[in-house]
């Protein structure tokens, strides 16, 4: 588990790479066409050619917009943004071998000419690793097309009786054909960095783009083949009113939200909570990526099967809750007749998943004292690593000091209140479409409350902020749980890929939402019963060796691109003074 843990690390350390293309295809159209300008003045007014460069400005422009547009015929998705970017960045790579060819003629005092007919093959060698990365053609068909816009503006900007003498310079078609087979190599390469494991990194690659542009099929056809059946199950305490009016449930999937939006279960908690007509909180079990849903059709054979949960216990009374820090970890328990519901934590300080084989100490540790069945939510409330050894040892002292206070302590009938945020104007970026939800135990004429938001995670020491906040007021909130949902509902251009709750939003304004929530919530309470709800469905999940073979396919690819990058710099370096 703790390798899987790893694998996943290591993929969601790579994602700053999507990042590097701007965010508007308006920004690519508008920075290529301006480049192009500039090459265009830069030839011209660099090295000398001076022939109607005012005439030749506008035709370049022209020409590229065309060319542009061409492009996305050679495309499998025939995405027209794609193209846009492709096209931005060869365009800076030829500027700036036109620069570098312009600084070392100033510096050796030589005819560096040919730098733009090299400048021209260097954009092609681009072209040809993008076209068989990202935008899915073949070899052949890049070795077809790459010159194809480099070429057209090369006829545009040089004076057509000059053609002849830069095309067939020798050292512009050396070096440029070396960097074209380069390409080709890296390409083939790169493409093969995930075998035997995965048969093509590109096309994965490429799924993986087209499903940021909500076209998630092939992503989803690549995962699921890879995926296999297992049981997986999920508990619930509900509780519903004396008159059967009203019913909250509480919901501890075995399945784990993900891998990433639009894919697979990755809007899951969600999905769940309308399927329980919103008054639900979804917490997050303790479970990882191996447990994701891979597809759609295996989200809905979920959910169908979750109709089909079974009642094992039920009961009026439950204890007051216990709460146990120690160091950093913080473990919070209420008992519902002899089933004890526990809520870990390390926020402020925050962790990644709480890991499996901590779950399973705590349940021999539970089964031991003779509990009935032990329900596990991991608060997931603060940004954090792989939790480390210690704080795993401390929060399971915690966890077992809990149980053993329990024990001990008296229950008192229940009475609840349950409210969201459905009817509240709460959209934010940090926020899934669950939005927020409290609910109000009333146990020994007490009162407490717990939080929940449809979030992945929580900026640090946010809840704690809340907290207080609630306190100054009165209400006493144990916890605020996030789902983990993997729902995005807007592209986070950062390292994380998403905002998690509290970074955009804010603590105060939260406070008040929550607040607000919270005396709906108090204002319902009504005696109930409780009911402890198993459920077990055979569904596809992602497991860990897929992470494994893309978290190698990654290294592979990156570590073959550096090769490939170090020597080109050199190769190109050591052109400056031929």
């Amino acid at each position: 588990m703790e390798k899987s843990s790893d694998d996943v690390s290591n993929i969601h350390s790579r994602f700053s790479l999507t990042l590097i293309n701007p965010a508007s295809h308006y920004f690519s159209l508008l920075g290529s066409l301006v480049i192009a300008a500039v090459i265009t003045a830069t030839i011209h007014l660099g090295y000398n050619i001076s022939d109607g460069i005012w005439f030749r400005i506008p035709a370049v422009i022209g020409t590229l917009a065309l060319i542009q547009l061409i492009d996305t015929r050679f495309t499998r998705k025939k995405e027209y943004s794609k193209s846009l970017h492709a096209s931005l960045f060869g365009n800076m790579l030829w500027i700036a071998t036109l620069l570098m060819g312009l600084l070392a003629s100033f510096v050796l005092s030589k005819d560096m000419s040919w730098f733009v007919t090299y400048g021209m093959f260097l954009f092609a060698s681009f072209r040809i690793g993008i076209f068989t990365t990202t935008l899915g053609a073949s070899i052949s068909k890049a070795w077809a097309i790459c010159m194809v816009q480099p070429l057209a503006m090369f006829l545009v900007i040089i004076p057509y009786d000059m053609w002849g003498s830069m095309l067939l310079n020798p050292m512009a078609i050396g070096f440029g054909a070396v960097f074209l087979i380069v390409a080709s190599v890296w390409s083939v390469l790169t493409d093969r960095a995930g075998r035997p494991g995965m048969e093509s990194t590109h096309k994965t690659i490429q799924a993986y783009l087209a499903s940021q542009g909500n076209d998630f099929t092939e992503a989803e056809e690549i995962i699921e083949q890879r995926s296999y059946k297992t049981k997986v199950s999920t508990s619930q305490i509900r509780l519903r009113s004396s008159n059967g009016d009203t019913e909250f449930r509480m919901v501890l999937p075995e399945i784990h939200p993900g891998p990433y939006h639009p894919v697979g279960g990755s809007n899951i908690p969600y999905l769940i909570y309308k399927n329980l007509d919103s008054s639900a909180m979804i917490m997050h079990s303790i479970s990882d990526h191996s447990l994701n849903l891979p597809s759609k059709n295996e989200v809905e054979n979920y959910l169908k099967n979750l109709d089909k949960s079974t009642v094992k216990e039920e009961g009026l009374v439950c204890t007051e809750p216990v709460t146990v820090q120690i160091n950093k970890a913080r473990v919070t328990g209420l008992l519902f007749g002899n089933n004890p519901l526990l809520f870990l934590s390390l926020s402020p300080h925050g962790m990644e998943d709480i890991p499996n084989y901590m779950k399973k100490e705590i349940e021999q540790y539970a089964k031991n004292r003779n509990y009935t069945r032990i329900l596990i939510v991991d608060c997931h409330n603060a940004m954090g690593e792989e939790i480390s050894k210690e704080d795993g040892e401390d929060m399971l002292k915690a966890a077992k000091s809990c149980l053993d206070s329990l024990i001990t302590k008296d229950s008192y009938p229940i009475e609840f209140g349950y409210a969201n945020s459905e009817s509240m104007d709460v959209w934010t970026e940090d926020l899934g479409m669950g939005g927020l939800g409290i609910v109000c135990l009333k146990i020994n004429d007490k009162k407490f409350f717990l939080g929940w938001a449809d979030a992945n995670n929580m900026e640090n020491g946010v809840r704690e902020k809340i907290v207080d906040n609630f306190t100054k007021k009165g209400y006493q909130l144990l916890e605020i749980c996030t789902s983990d949902t993997h729902y995005a509902p807007v592209k986070a251009r950062n390292r994380n890929g998403y905002y998690q709750l509290g970074l955009i939003t804010g603590a105060e304004k939260l406070t008040k939402w929550f607040l607000e929530i919270a005396k709906i919530a108090e204002s319902k309470t009504t005696s109930a019963k409780f009911e402890i709800l198993e459920n077990e469905a055979d569904v596809k999940i992602m497991g860990q060796g897929i992470y494994e073979d893309y978290s190698k396919a990654l290294d592979n690819s990156l570590k073959l691109t550096k090769g490939f990058m170090i020597g080109s710099v050199i190769l190109f370096i050591i052109t400056l003074f031929l």
